[in-house]
């Protein structure tokens, strides 16, 4: 066995940690016990099932389930993404297409420039990172330009009066909310190896390989991140630019409040 790899038995031995966090939620009245409970069983299912149908797509279904794995992932969060800016017109729909549009393009690109292999293996993981990091940016921007539009909505309104475009009567807010998006991304991407090493090259170094080449490949997933990021946030920004206003470039009225 490798004992880089933790056994089934090492994995049952780490269910004493989560039992141990329970315990001090629940000492602590934070009223958590139940959620982090269900959330270790929830994980530890989703992951073993995930595991098994990973099997069968690495040998059986080649490239093309790659990519239906991929395209199944990019509506899973598109939907959560959207979901968390309730309220907004068309949520949904313009996070699935932000991060549709940020993956697409940073991992075809990369396949067309045979940067990464083109084989399922290497796709699905690499192409999961690239989602679950559109997903989280889409979701943020979506956010902030729901809030923007709701409580500066005094300030936009007055600059269409003035005779402002949409757009231009927009703009503050919508850069506000790009700012606010991007700002973690550009921050992990500066520190990233001086506070923590990052997934994709922790795996490769457990994995066994040359430290200097997990580097490369980390660089590579770096910068792909960024850019997915950036793709996802503009796309969103633009689709939802275009719901907040009519035809009569006049800002639609939202919900005051919305679910957490």
């Amino acid at each position: 066995m490798n004992a880089a790899v933790p056994g089934w038995a090492g994995v049952t031995a780490s269910v004493t940690l989560v039992a141990l966090t329970a315990v001090v939620a629940w000492r602590r009245r934070l009223h958590l016990g139940r959620e982090i409970t269900l959330a270790a069983a929830r994980a530890g299912i989703q992951l073993a099932a995930v595991g098994a149908i990973l099997l069968l797509v690495f040998e059986h279904t080649g490239l093309a389930g790659a990519f239906g794995w991929l395209a199944a992932m990019t509506l899973v969060a598109g939907q959560v993404a959207g979901r968390r800016a309730h309220g907004l017109p068309r949520a949904r729909f313009t996070a699935t297409a932000a991060v549709a549009v940020g993956t697409a393009a940073t991992v075809g690109v990369l396949l067309v420039l045979d940067v990464i292999a083109a084989q399922p293996r290497v796709v699905i993981p690499v192409g999961g990172m690239v989602v679950s990091g559109a997903m989280q940016v889409t979701a943020l921007v979506l956010i902030r330009l729901r809030d923007e539009a709701r409580t500066m909505r005094l300030q936009v309104e007055a600059r269409l009066a003035l005779g402002y475009s949409a757009a231009d009567a927009f703009a503050p807010q919508l850069r506000s909310a790009l700012r606010t998006a991007l700002v973690p991304v550009i921050d992990s991407t500066k520190t990233v190896g001086l506070i923590s090493l990052p997934g994709a090259m922790t795996g490769l170094i457990l994995a066994g390989v040359d430290p200097l080449t997990a580097i490369r490949y980390q660089i590579v997933v770096m910068y792909m991140l960024l850019t997915a990021s950036a793709l996802a946030v503009l796309t969103a920004a633009r689709l939802t630019e275009r719901v907040l206003f009519d035809d009569a470039h006049r800002l639609r009225p939202l919900p005051d409040r919305s679910p957490i």
